[in-house]
């Protein structure tokens, strides 16, 4: 039987990446995404919810997240599930659900929105510039 553990998120950050490095200096940063949801309930009464979530960024796109990222900028994830399992200070066993990014892609102005400033971070060469204009066009 085959499975597959792909996401595809939008969602705007609710602070500054955090960037680290591994002892062996690979980059690392960690994004808290909201992710909103509009819904009807069945009175009529129009609803939001938001759902907030941590992404993991390796590598290069880690730095670049860093470097141009800030707090409320909106990002498209596309990545994968995974969890971890580890025992706290105080013995209780906790339990992280995570989107580890294989792409993330900027889609709003960011702290560095320059000349410079990648589009894509991790896409295929171009995919950023074959984009159409506009805020109200989703490049995918």
């Amino acid at each position: 039987m085959a499975s597959l553990n792909k996401v595809l998120l939008i969602g705007n950050l609710t602070r500054p990446p955090e960037l680290r490095y591994t002892p062996s200096g690979t980059a690392v940063a960690d994004l808290r995404l909201a992710v909103n949801r509009n819904y009807t309930t069945q009175s009529g009464e129009k609803r939001e919810e938001a759902c907030f979530l941590t992404v993991i960024v390796w590598g290069k796109q880690a730095e670049s997240c860093g470097e141009y990222l800030d707090k409320g900028s909106q990002i498209f994830v596309e990545g994968r599930i995974q969890t971890r399992d580890w025992e706290g200070k105080d013995g209780q066993k906790r339990t992280a659900t995570e989107v580890v990014a294989e792409r993330v892609q900027f889609m709003s102005r960011t702290k560095g929105a320059g000349a410079g400033a990648p589009a894509a971070v991790g896409a295929p060469q171009g995919f950023a510039d074959e984009a159409p204009g506009g805020d109200d066009d989703v490049p995918f």
